[in-house]
């Protein structure tokens, strides 16, 4: 089965069928529905090479992750990937993972778009001063941002309210009871992400009327081994903290062993709330004890992304789409009272 004989089949021309399968807006969505249909029932399948010279695109949307980050075994990557392969796969459009050395990373960009590889990019993890956005602008090349950055330009992104998801957490903690909160984060000078949730976390503290102190903040890289690290250090001060909010489950799981490890409890001696609440592999409410976290599904996060930058790839005179999801708060036992209502 050949496009010829697809669009014989349907009475249609070749290029309203190719148009249709491609994602072209200007085709009816009936016409689309009877050909994708049509199409599956009769194992339809477009040669690569054809399509791409009858369209003039590639068909492939493009993902270059730094190969000093280990992304390709973070889980919170994974579920990102997966959301994309979700959206992307039933419209046959391939994804291309491309590794880059940090200190290549420009250069690894200007080769994908010059080789013509890909149709559009997704940019992940986000910096606060990206230099890529510039760059992609210049090259008149469709991405979307999976988080922000401080840089103008019309480009779309998505992005969940980090400001708030701290600000939230950090206020529920204080109206359990604690005042001595640390905060364990990436670094808010360089990602934009973790730069929002210290934002928010201060803001809490301040309409409160808690001092800031920053020997309460800790930053680095998001894994369990910072998270042991820091809660460490955190509780060998004479002032320990009584609760912690934590930039992601992965870290969470380092607190937990510090926790434990110290002779303490959590939701009892000390509580815990951190980030991600949707990961199939690192369920929260699965821990002992089961976590509170600030809610966001990463997996959709990836869907939705993929919609986004095809949209953009097929109407790039539209108006980029700007969205910023709110989160929910799950409450569960590894938040306890703290010292204020202790005593009361």
């Amino acid at each position: 089965m050949n496009l010829k004989d697809l669009s014989k089949h349907l009475g249609l021309s070749q290029t309203t069928v190719s148009r249709a399968l491609n994602g072209y807006p200007e085709v009816k969505e009936a016409t689309r529905a009877r050909v994708t249909q049509a199409a599956a029932e009769l194992g339809y399948r477009a040669n690569a090479s054809a399509r791409r010279l009858a369209t003039g695109h590639s068909s492939t949307i493009g993902i270059v992750i730094s190969a000093n980050n280990n992304l390709l075994v973070d889980p919170h990557f994974v579920e990102f990937l997966a959301g994309v392969g979700e959206y992307l796969g039933p419209r046959d459009i391939d994804i291309l993972v491309s590794i880059a050395s940090i200190d290549m990373e420009m250069e690894h960009y200007k080769r994908i778009i010059s080789e013509g590889r890909v149709d559009g990019l997704i940019l992940s993890s986000p910096r606060i001063q990206d230099p890529r956005i510039r760059m992609l602008l210049d090259a008149n090349m469709p991405f979307v941002l999976h988080g922000r950055c401080d840089i103008n330009g019309a480009y779309a992104y998505l992005d969940i309210d980090n400001e708030d998801a701290f600000s939230t957490a950090t206020q529920f903690l204080i109206e359990t009871g604690h005042r001595r909160i640390a905060l364990f984060n990436h670094s808010a000078k360089v990602m934009m992400f973790a730069r929002h949730r210290e934002m928010g976390y201060r803001s809490a503290l301040a309409d409160n009327g808690i001092e800031f102190d920053k020997e309460l903040t800790c930053s680095g890289d998001m894994n369990e081994e910072n998270g042991y690290r820091f809660t460490r250090q955190q509780l060998a001060n004479d002032n320990a903290p009584t609760a912690i909010v934590c930039s992601s489950t992965l870290m969470g799981l380092g607190v937990s062993r510090a926790v434990e490890q110290a002779g303490l409890q959590l939701g009892k001696d000390i509580s815990l709330i951190t980030h991600d609440d949707g990961l199939p592999f690192l369920k929260a409410d699965h821990m002992r004890p089961p976590l509170t976290t600030v809610r966001s599904s990463i997996r959709e996060a990836g869907t939705e992304v993929s919609r986004i930058l095809l949209k953009r790839i097929r109407t790039p005179n539209d108006i980029p789409e700007r969205k910023v999801w709110p989160v929910e708060l799950v409450v569960r036992e590894s938040t306890g009272p703290g010292p204020a209502l202790q005593k009361a």
